[in-house]
């Protein structure tokens, strides 16, 4: 099984795998998020059905598993890794490297928790086939936007969270209106966390594997400890389930970000089964022209500066080596 889960960050993508990650047959590694950081490189490496070409990107993709803030212990020959891909694309590559990885940990099957990944899921689908999971995660969109607001990456206005939140909920749920129902499950991350032993064990009957009562254990775990040590924004999985952790955006968001984010992203709360506070009921639905829009992107920016410049020493050392790769590959000139 390739398991791959799908929406957005800060939606408790890195507790699930934790959980996942301690079932006996399945390998959940820290994502060096191949498709999302690669595909937009593609262009530098020129044709890849030219061999030269296709071991280059094959290279760079493995050396940003070997740069990963969080380390896989796993070594990679590069020659095995491009005898195991089917085609000359990334997703092969992607593919060829996480069975690697989860032999290396004895494991049968593994879990992507790269949730971008959901911006990839015709040339995933095309690819895997059959043997493909989707395991949709859901967050109250409003809660995933300040955590955004607070952490070291991601957009920084509720508008952008929210622009960016509601795309992916839809190309989710999209996904599950197209893929057969064996393939798709959709869990919330409410459920998961006030709920945590039935909702485990649900994903474990549609995963064909038994329930462990080690997957909630998972803060205990050496990869638990490892994730943690790797960066600020991931302290908390050193932590038991934090059931209290919803429903923080109605005093920790201004009014304003609320209506910004109900604007834009009231449809798919909606369709999840969020109720809206303010946007459409006690505030009109804002809409939002050129000028608007464009002081709005220039807030961004300027957070996302901010932020980068407040990004502690720690942190910004487990980042910099895939940073200074990937520096590198975009320094290049596109291959003939």
């Amino acid at each position: 099984m390739k398991i791959f889960m799908i929406g957005t960050q800060r939606s408790g993508s890195n507790l699930l795998r934790l959980m996942v990650n301690q079932a006996p047959s399945i390998a959940a590694p820290h994502p060096p998020h191949f498709m999302e950081r690669f595909t937009p490189l593609l262009p530098s490496y020129g044709d890849l059905q030219d061999e030269a070409n296709f071991a280059r990107l094959v290279d760079d993709a493995v050396a940003m598993v070997e740069r990963n803030p969080v380390p896989w212990g796993v070594s990679f020959d590069r020659a095995e890794i491009r005898a195991r891909c089917r085609d000359n694309s990334l997703v092969a590559i992607f593919g060829a490297v996480m069975d690697r990885m989860a032999e290396a940990n004895g494991k049968q099957h593994w879990m992507c928790k790269s949730l971008a990944n959901v911006h990839f899921l015709p040339e995933i689908e095309r690819y895997f086939g059959a043997e493909a999971r989707y395991l949709y995660l859901y967050r109250d969109g409003r809660d995933v936007c300040l955590s955004f607001l607070k952490a070291v990456v991601g957009e920084k206005t509720a508008f952008h969270v929210a622009r960016q939140w509601d795309l992916e909920q839809q190309l989710a749920l999209e996904c599950g209106r197209r893929v057969p129902a064996s393939q798709y499950l959709a869990l919330s991350y409410e459920e998961l966390t006030s709920n945590s032993e039935s909702t485990l064990k649900l994903l474990c009957r549609w995963l064909g594997i038994e329930f462990h009562p080690g997957m909630l254990d998972f803060h205990q775990s050496e990869e638990a400890g490892k994730t943690a040590a790797s960066g600020q924004m991931w302290a908390n999985v050193r932590k038991p389930v934090m059931t209290s952790n919803t429903k923080k955006w109605l005093t920790a968001l201004k009014r304003d970000e609320i209506i910004d984010f109900e604007s834009v992203a009231g449809r798919s709360l909606t369709e999840l089964g969020y109720d809206l506070e303010v946007a459409g009921k006690q505030e009109p639905v804002r809409s939002y022209d050129a000028s608007a829009l464009a002081a709005l992107d220039a807030e961004n920016r300027s957070r996302k500066a901010a932020v980068k410049e407040e990004l502690s020493p720690e942190d910004a050392a487990a980042r910099k080596p895939q940073e200074d790769l990937l520096a590198a590959i975009r320094a290049r000139k596109v291959a003939a």
